[in-house]
């Protein structure tokens, strides 16, 4: 039989095997670790590290965005960089291709190049400092595997990246399949494949061999074979692995899937506010030109003004700004020990306005307490406790932490040789619907029974027998209302039950399954303490505050549920059961859910429906969740978030990862995310306005001046000094009564906005040019320059005073003041603006320098400005009630 080699030439392609895949699938469990040249005790250290130096790291191609180059170029590529380009390009034919060698002009071309370089150098930088937080936070993220390694005779953890071909891995539920598996051994063993299939349904995995001939069918459907990329919901298994990293069957769908991801309703929107002024562009431009060319009679000069005006009314630093904001939230996030997996997901917070969130380990703390172990009729047992420790020491599944506080209560008893006294003969591993498990056990005098553990309710339904005095009783209905009496009567001391059954004397050897769960006697209880953690409260009343509703979803019972919510402030009146919602339509389940702010006893797939339903109703929904239970929701919700401690199928399905246990980073998200949302809008509003106001002044001056408003050289500098002014905008002040409502995507606001707001400027620009035509007598060509630098500077001064006015709702300067970098970039602009047609630099474009008498009217023109403005915010936000 050949031996599969693994090793790959550096640099070498990666190609998936699926011959490989078939032909392991078709092996008995003898020959497949001869096939991998590997053993049953797995393979010695030294053997992992040389195999490891020869395939690489099991990792599938990713969008790894951490190389610098990468970044800087994808910092360029976008369409208004491109426009400006493309005018660039056209420039340098006209001015410097075309022209005559003493009349060659570069001054247009540095200009626009300069405007191009400022916007992608800084968005570069941003997301590069961005990344660099991110990724150094992702390495204290921990998602490990069970490895069998020869020589230690034990399962170790290890890094998922560290995996090679031939190692033996342990499995079960809540596990990543962290490579392409044989499976040798299963229990039960139930795996989701939905992320490769889209299936939903969970597939059955067994070690039986491929009866059909190698290389037919599709690998996905082998039965015996475990894919990178999908996650175990139940049983457990004993597998060898096949292929690593991107010879995976996920590493050949990675390149299509690497980037795609939905769009959501800020992506949208951002993307119609590109297109919206890019059409505004396309329409403005020509209607310049030939204005100009008609009226001027110089169709080259019109031609290069309509450039300008083009390049004007690009909106070139907008990619800028949204990847600035987003990524100054992502540092500022990862300063408060958070994983922003996804940028956008940052602005999602701040549109979130329902949180829904497990409970366990979630609001409470992820330590649990064994505070009591009862027999059945609620008196301490130890007897009890130690059929507990039989069923938790010898399960194979996933040790939660209810196991855990077990068996660290058993240790301090010394119940730990217990173990060693008895044989493992089988497991029913846990499920979410039978919300049990049981292990079958065999002492040295061949006494073999099954012990369950589970939820309480799901516990008695298999008892036909309660232990009472010492004796099998058979349950009656009293007796079994008696039985949920002491459960109920913990549960509303805010601890958390299960049951604990066991059947002695089984005949039946092996092959043990749910059916035998039956006729079972119930000996006892286990009561657990789960605390909430101490900054739930705090961090519920915040989010209450900053209008952040709170909907608890759990898989436990109501009583307990009801106990945890009462004490971290949420409100208890309205609960809805898992078993109620089974029996609603979809209909009654929409009247209902949001009126209802506790779910308990939920399946995973119901709490998947609850989300969907809520985001139905135009709601912005996030989840809070860690357990095998939540990846679902984590999916489905606009924002997942999930804790370092989570199962990795929750890690992984989540956006956002809190590496601490402080709840109040969930406050800090919500005022990020909505701080990132207003400073993005800021800049929308003010450059769509200002657009729509410079196209009226622009339509104006052309149509009626008897020479050009500006030289195209001005219109430059004009826009490239607004730009620079803008580059401080995602680090301003946002008001605080901003802050507190969830912020959403309207588009329709702009366009109201725009259409209010931006003619007012004009309004200004005609009163300047009034002034400079009536007042300083500009009437003829030969005085153009004195014009052009009244109007230069009236025109940036208006533009980047718009940056205060539209920044709040309130009066700026007095109720609302800019972050010190806005003010220090937008006072300086104004300074220089000023200053320019009294330099050499002025004079050398054009400029004229400007009469002392002018600066009394363009006070008086930026005053009134500035009251008209204040005047028209306290109208719309009466009529509209909102202005960012």
């Amino acid at each position: 039989m050949k031996l599969f080699k693994w090793k790959r030439k550096k640099n070498a392609a990666y190609q998936f095997n699926s011959e490989k895949l078939f032909l392991a699938a078709s092996q008995s469990n003898k020959h497949i670790y001869s096939l991998l040249n590997s053993r049953r005790e797995g393979l010695y250290t030294a053997e992992a590290v040389d195999r490891l130096k020869d395939c690489g790291k099991n990792e599938i191609i990713s969008e790894k965005n951490n190389k610098w180059f990468i970044l800087l170029i994808k910092a360029f590529i976008n369409p208004f960089i491109g426009i400006l380009m493309f005018l660039a390009v056209i420039s340098i034919i006209l001015d410097v291709v075309m022209a005559a060698p003493d009349e060659r002009e570069w001054k247009t071309v540095v200009i626009i190049t300069t405007m191009v370089t400022l916007s992608g150098l800084i968005r570069f930088y941003q997301e590069w400092k961005s990344n660099r937080a991110s990724e150094a936070l992702k390495k204290m993220v921990n998602n490990k595997v069970s490895v069998f390694r020869k020589g230690i005779d034990a399962f170790i953890d290890i890094h998922i990246t560290k995996l090679v071909p031939g190692d033996v891995v342990f499995l079960s539920a809540g596990d990543m399949i962290p490579a392409d598996l044989r499976i040798t051994e299963a229990k039960d063993l139930f795996v989701s494949q939905s992320s490769l299939t889209g299936e939903s349904d969970a597939v059955e995995k067994t070690p039986n061999l491929l009866e059909h001939s190698p290389k037919t069918g599709s690998v996905i459907e082998l039965n015996n074979i475990c894919f990178m990329g999908s996650n175990v919901i139940s049983g457990s298994a004993k597998a060898i692995v096949v292929n690593t990293g991107n010879d995976t069957y996920l590493g050949t769908i990675a390149k299509n899937i690497v980037g795609k991801r939905a769009q959501t309703s800020f992506d949208r929107g951002i993307n119609n506010v590109s297109l919206l002024l890019i059409r505004f562009m396309l329409v403005m431009v020509p209607f310049v030109f030939f204005i100009n060319g008609f009226t001027k009679g110089d169709w080259f000069e019109a031609f290069l003004f309509a450039i300008s005006v083009a390049v004007g009314l690009t909106p070139e630093m907008l990619p800028m700004i949204v990847t600035s904001n987003l990524a100054k939230g992502a540092v500022k996030m990862a300063k408060h020990k958070t994983i922003v997996k996804n940028l956008n997901s940052i602005q999602n917070f701040g549109a979130m306005n329902i949180l829904c969130t497990d409970k366990t380990g979630t609001l409470t703390q992820d330590k649990i307490v064994l505070e009591r172990y009862l027999d059945a009729e609620g008196n301490d047992s130890v007897r009890v406790l130690r059929h507990a420790y039989f069923n938790s020491y010898f399960q194979t599944g996933l040790k939660n932490l209810m196991d855990k506080a077990i068996l660290a209560h058993c240790e301090e008893l010394q119940f730990q040789n217990l173990g060693h006294e008895y044989t493992k003969v089988d497991e029913i591993p846990f499920d979410f619907n039978r919300r049990r498990m049981s292990v079958v056990i065999e002492d040295k005098r061949g006494k073999r029974q099954i012990i369950t553990k589970g939820a309480i309710e799901e516990t008695v339904s298999i008892c036909k027998y309660a232990e009472i005095g010492g004796e099998a009783v058979p349950i009656t209905e009293k007796l079994k209302e008696k039985l949920t009496a002491i459960g109920t009567d913990l549960n509303m001391k805010g601890m958390r039950v299960l049951g604990v059954a066991q059947k002695s004397w089984v005949e039946k050897e092996h092959s043990f399954a749910v059916e035998d769960e039956s006729e079972m006697v119930l000996i006892g209880y286990l009561a657990f303490l789960d605390p909430p953690k101490a900054s739930a409260s705090e961090a519920i009343k915040a989010l209450y505050e900053h209008g952040v509703e709170v909907k608890v979803l759990s898989g436990d019972n109501a009583l307990i549920t009801k106990n945890v919510c009462q004490q971290v402030g949420i409100n208890i009146e309205k609960i809805l059961l898992g078993n109620q919602i089974e029996e609603m339509s979809s209909e009654e389940l929409e009247r209902e859910v949001s009126g209802t702010n506790i779910f308990a006893k939920l399946t995973p797939l119901q709490k998947s429906r609850i989300i969907q339903i809520l985001q139905s109703q135009d709601n912005t929904v996030g989840f809070l969740g860690d357990g095998i239970n939540d990846a679902a929701a984590l999916r489905q919700s606009d924002i997942g978030i999930s804790v370092d401690t989570a199962v990795d199928i929750a890690k992984e399905s989540a956006d956002i990862i809190l590496l601490e246990k402080d709840l109040m980073v969930l406050e800090r998200g919500v005022i990020e995310g909505r701080k990132i949302f207003g400073n993005i809008t800021k800049y929308i509003k003010m450059t769509a306005s200002s657009n729509f106001g410079n196209m009226f002044s622009v339509l104006v001056a052309s149509a009626f001046l008897p020479f050009l408003p500006m030289l195209p050289i001005h219109l430059l500098i004009q826009n490239l000094l607004y730009d620079i002014s803008q580059i401080t905008i995602p680090f301003d002040n946002v008001d605080k009564e901003y802050l507190q409502k969830p912020r959403k995507w309207d588009a329709s606001d702009l366009k109201r906005f725009m259409i209010r707001i931006g003619p007012i400027s004009s309004i200004f620009d005609i009163a300047t040019y009034l002034v400079m035509w009536y007042v300083f007598k500009c009437t003829m060509p030969e005085d153009q320059s004195l014009f052009q630098s009244g109007w230069f500077i009236e025109g940036l001064l208006s533009q980047t005073l718009i940056v205060h006015m539209i920044r709040t709702r309130k009066i700026p300067f007095i109720q609302s003041r800019a972050s010190l970098p806005v003010m220090i970039t937008t006072f300086s602009i104004m300074a220089i603006g000023i200053i320019i047609p009294f330099t050499a630099l002025g004079a050398s474009i054009g400029f004229t320098p400007l009469p002392w008498s002018y600066f009394p009217w363009l006070v008086g023109i930026l005053m009134s400005y500035c009251f008209l403005i204040q005047f028209i915010k306290n109208w719309y936000v009466r009529k509209f009630q909102r202005w960012l």
